[in-house]
Parts: structure tokens; C-alpha cells; sequence
């Protein structure tokens, strides 16, 4: 009798559960679509944490390897559209970036909707919800991060 009341209360907290996401913003064009969906007042989920960054390109793997280690249950980085960064080739850079931690992150166990990457220019404010939309429901669907985490 006892299995079967944790097994419903481990039910209805898994359904109460939210993740908690973290995403690096690129300060010139997704910081701007996530201020453009604000002021618009485009609702989006309340699980993200934002992190201005100058450029998508600056984020270092292990920033996010380390956001996983301390509880996140979900990493977004956004930055510019291809050929409209701010610094060039910053972009392309962490698109090469993400490719190879995304593989090696799956690699070691990690599961792949964890980590995500989008392009969102300062007018897409809609976009912006839609992608935060998106990762929440994703990883909200994979359950509490178990890989990497500190305890």
C-alpha cells in the first residue's frame, strides 16, 4: 500500500515538475528578440533564466557544461542569423562549436534535447517565444537532468 502512494505522489510531482533552463543570449540580436517579446508582452514560459552575452561565439563549452553540472535542467544559446553577426564570423564559430559539444554531450550520456541552439534577430520577438516555447516542452519531456549533476 505504501509503494502505491509514492508512486502516486512521485507522479504528481513529476507532473507539478518545471525545468529550469538557462539560456546565453547573444546581446545584439537574441537579447533583443527576448526584449522585443517583453515589451510586446508575448507570453512565454517562466522557466528561462536569461544570460546576456556580447556574442553567441564567446560562449565557452564550458559554460554550459557547467550550468548542467549545477542543476539546469536545459541550455539554450542563440545568437544573430548567419552573415548578420555583429562580429563577423561569431556565429559560424559557435554553430562549429555546438555541433561537436552537442555530439560529445550525447556521447557521455547527456540526452540530446538538453542543449539547444536557434537563430533569432532582434525583430523576431514572436520567434523568441516560440523557441522558448519549444525547449521548455522538450525538456520538460525528458524529466529532471540526471547527467552531470553535482551533488
Amino acid at each position: 500500500m505504501e509503494t502505491i502512494q509514492k508512486n502516486d505522489s512521485e507522479a504528481s510531482s513529476n507532473e507539478s515538475w518545471q525545468p529550469k533552463i538557462v539560456a546565453f543570449l547573444c546581446n545584439w540580436c537574441s537579447y533583443a528578440g527576448a526584449d522585443l517579446a517583453g515589451v510586446s508582452r508575448i507570453q512565454y514560459p517562466p522557466n528561462i533564466r536569461i544570460i546576456r552575452v556580447p556574442c553567441s561565439g564567446r560562449v565557452n563549452p564550458l559554460f554550459i557544461i557547467k550550468t548542467l553540472q549545477y542543476g539546469a535542467d536545459g541550455v539554450l544559446v542563440s545568437g544573430c542569423h548567419p552573415g548578420d553577426c555583429h562580429y563577423i564570423s561569431g556565429n559560424l564559430i559557435a554553430r562549429r562549436r555546438f555541433a561537436l559539444l552537442k555530439k560529445f554531450l550525447e556521447y557521455i550520456g547527456v540526452e540530446p534535447g538538453r542543449l539547444n541552439f536557434s537563430w533569432i534577430s532582434a525583430a523576431e520577438g514572436e520567434k523568441f517565444s516560440k523557441v522558448v516555447s519549444e525547449v521548455v516542452e522538450k525538456v520538460k519531456a525528458l524529466g529532471p537532468a540526471t547527467r552531470l549533476v553535482k551533488e
